[in-house]
């Protein structure tokens, strides 16, 4: 995928992530399996089109932003980092996203420990 797609807005770069993920059909069906697949293409290009009403819900750009991470198309995700002032953004490693993980759960057993001998030391438990 072209990692130098410059997009000049929100509906712009979720476009550029509808196609890289096979088009309005397929990511229509992923978002609304419930419709049959040309209403659930319609879902996807009414919220695509800047001069409809329609919008996706943040859950959902979220999601089509993920769902772009795994096709390896990261263009939408660094325009919109870069809209918000962020720089050098870069996806995380399987590896890495499990350290994280990993660092975030040792650092809540502690809290959680902490706060288990405060409780304790204020005769809570």
């Amino acid at each position: 995928m072209d990692e130098l797609e410059l997009f000049d807005n929100m509906d712009e770069a979720l476009s550029g992530v509808v196609l890289a993920l096979g088009g309005a059909k397929k990511v229509g069906h992923l978002l609304r399996p419930d419709l049959p697949i040309d209403q659930a293409a319609t879902y996807v290009r009414d919220r695509l089109n800047a001069d409809r009403r329609e919008l996706f819900s943040p859950q959902q750009v979220v999601f089509l932003f993920k769902q772009a991470r795994e096709a390896g198309y990261h263009a939408g995700m660094r325009w919109f980092a870069g809209e918000c002032g962020y720089t050098g953004t870069r996806p995380a490693e399987r590896d890495e996203q499990k350290a994280d993980l990993q660092r975030q759960f040792i650092a809540a057993i502690g809290a959680a420990e902490r706060l288990g001998k405060r409780l304790e030391k204020m005769g809570g438990m």
